[in-house]
């Protein structure tokens, strides 16, 4: 019960997205109905020619007296009443079409531009969500959400109320005119309504729960495919394309499988409604064709009876119809504001950075992390970095280092303690100030599919050619740069797959140091360069860290030297802390690290004991 009030509730959320757009709604409904009165004069031209040109029946009105020869001589019944009829139909049908067009267009319009509004809402609330709410998602369910939960919009408003309302206008006018014509034939064609409704009932139940499933084994087939997308090379390299090819392909049978259930209960459906509707047009036929041979109604009154009767099964069918669309979409509304409901873990703050910038003074005061209450990353970290000063990071994998330097951004925000930039706590600062003071270089090196200036630029795109070209030479990758066919117009391909890992991380290191930021995050930087480039690197950044705020996270420990202070992480906690020489001289967890990554005869040639 609690799922159903949510579906409910999230389908009333939608309507919001339709508010903008109100005029154009009423401009949709004035359009409905026009065409409703089209629809009401098609059956009339029948009567006509049945009764009055074919059955002699005159038209009860007199039009000899009206000055105008045509208007009388179809007065007179006959050839001419006989081609205005056909005239007439053919015009009503042409004039209805043209109107429906316009509708037709109007209405998808509307509906497309509330699924951009909601799609933007969407990727707009997704990407102020903190690290933490994403590390719990997979990427391809929330793509499969903006993409396509998103079309629960257009599907509910325009494709599922919009129609109701204008299938009970159309309802409405029709009964308005069978009445007076018949007043026992209208009531046996209304009798089948309720079942009607009883069946809408039944079946929404039904397929909500199919379309719920369908919903969640179409989201694991995007799944599957944004990992295999981007993890190709892992697969390639460990020879895993069957299993992989298997596991997608199980993932796609059950999804297909799902969708054929919720078509056979949708056709089901359908086709139980259009029994339903053949029950009572068979009812109405018989009794209309009983009241022509005891002579109360004509053969043309019956023939209109029976067009309107078609006509009133149209918007009945028409609204069991939409409320099923409306209770499948009921279900991407959920899925889309379980994602809008979800609120900020980071409260944004209120304080701007002075204009001189942040002096570049971090604490972190009793700082634990955790990303679920049973698993603690961080534990009671008590550290002070002065300005300027250059922390090397280093551990184990899963020591928290990563983490330790998110807490500065607020890529999340610390369970416990806090974290104080020029003695502030960063939760005071607006987050786009916050990190406006940090430049990054992460793991793995992030490539847009863009030009490869537009990639340097991309945190600073105000910034000058020569300072691009500037950072680009610092980062040692402008020459190779020159030598691309566009040179720095050159479009990247996507992820960066045209450049060797190497190249894509000097980029990313010329990025962070156009952004020219007082503090400087640099994780992993030199990972994927060699001996020889790496020294070319760490020296153009040893330049640019003068004056500067520096993290580097580091594994090859040879990066570390020249750190003011070395942090070496273990289950959380720093485990020992000092300069390269003083860690070395103490021999302890630093040293036993970096004695497995070199020989002692190296040590002994960097003149460490």
């Amino acid at each position: 019960m609690a799922e159903v009030r949510a579906q409910h509730g999230s389908g009333w959320k939608l309507v919001s997205f339709a508010r903008p757009y109100l005029w154009r709604v009423l401009w949709v409904l004035a359009q409905v109905l026009v065409i409703t009165g089209f629809e009401l004069l098609k059956p009339w031209p029948f009567k006509l020619v049945i009764d009055n040109v074919l059955g002699g029946r005159p038209l009860g009105i007199d039009l000899a007296g009206s000055g105008l020869p045509i208007i009388a001589a179809i007065g007179g019944g006959g050839l001419p009443l006989l081609a205005a009829a056909c005239l007439g139909l053919v015009l009503v049908h042409a004039l209805a079409g043209a109107v429906t067009l316009l509708h037709n267009y109007s209405a998808i319009a509307i509906g497309q531009r509330m699924v951009n509004d909601l799609r933007g809402a969407l990727y707009a609330h997704l990407q102020r969500l903190s690290l933490a709410f994403h590390s719990r998602q997979k990427v391809g369910d929330l793509m499969f959400r903006v993409t396509s939960d998103s079309f629960a919009v257009q599907t509910m408003i325009m494709n599922g109320v919009l129609p109701i309302v204008s299938a009970a206008i159309l309802l409405a006018g029709i009964i308005l005119v069978l009445l007076p014509m018949d007043w026992f034939l209208t009531v046996v064609s209304l009798s089948i309504i309720p079942a009607l409704f009883v069946l809408i009932s039944l079946f929404n139940r039904k397929i909500a729960v199919v379309a719920t499933d369908v919903r969640d084994k179409d989201s694991r087939v995007y799944s599957l495919v944004q990992w295999a997308m981007t993890s190709v090379k892992i697969v390639q390299a460990y020879t895993k394309e069957e299993e992989e090819y298997a596991r997608f392909m199980q993932a796609s049978g059950q999804s297909l499988k799902a969708t054929l259930l919720l078509y056979f209960w949708q056709t089901f459906y359908g086709g139980v409604v259009n029994v339903l509707i053949a029950l009572g047009t068979a009812i109405v036929l018989y009794a209309g064709a009983l009241s022509v041979l005891a002579g109360r109604l004509s053969v043309g009154d019956l023939t209109v009876f029976v067009g309107y009767l078609a006509l009133l099964y149209v918007p009945i069918n028409q609204i069991t119809q939409s409320w099923g669309l409306i209770a499948g979409a009921r279900i991407g509304a959920r899925r889309c504001f379980e994602i809008l409901d979800t609120e900020f873990d980071l409260v944004d703050g209120t304080r701007l950075f002075p204009q001189e910038r942040a002096k570049g003074h971090i604490e972190w005061r009793g700082v634990s992390f955790n990303y679920r209450p049973e698993t603690s990353v961080l534990r009671s970290i008590d550290l002070v970095v002065e300005p300027g000063m250059m922390i090397a990071v280093v551990g184990a994998t899963g020591a928290g280092k990563s983490t330790l330097l998110g807490l500065l951004p607020r890529f999340f925000d610390p369970s416990t303690g806090s974290v104080l930039i020029d003695g502030v706590d960063v939760r005071e600062y607006q987050l786009r100030s916050l990190r406006q003071q940090i430049a990054m270089v992460l793991q793995p090196p992030l490539i847009f599919p863009l030009t490869v200036y537009d990639n340097i630029a991309y945190g600073r795109p105000n910034a000058t050619s020569e300072e691009v070209v500037a950072a680009a030479k610092l980062a040692r990758i402008h020459t190779m740069i020159e030598g691309l066919p566009q040179g720095y117009e050159t479009v990247i391909g996507e992820s960066g797959a045209t450049f060797s890992e190497g190249e894509k991380q000097r980029l990313t290191i010329a990025r962070a140091l156009l952004r020219d930021a007082p503090i400087l995050i640099l994780d992993e930087p030199t990972s994927a360069l060699d001996t020889e480039t790496e020294s070319q690197v760490m020296a153009g950044i040893e330049r640019l860290t003068q004056g500067r705020t520096t993290f580097v996270i580091a594994h090859r420990l040879s990066t570390v030297r020249r750190a003011d202070k070395i942090l070496v992480l273990a289950d959380g906690v720093i485990q020992e802390a000092g300069s390269f020489a003083e860690l070395m001289h103490r021999d302890g967890a630093f040293a036993a690290l970096y004695n497995t990554q070199f020989e002692p005869a190296e040590e002994r040639a960097i003149g460490v004991s």
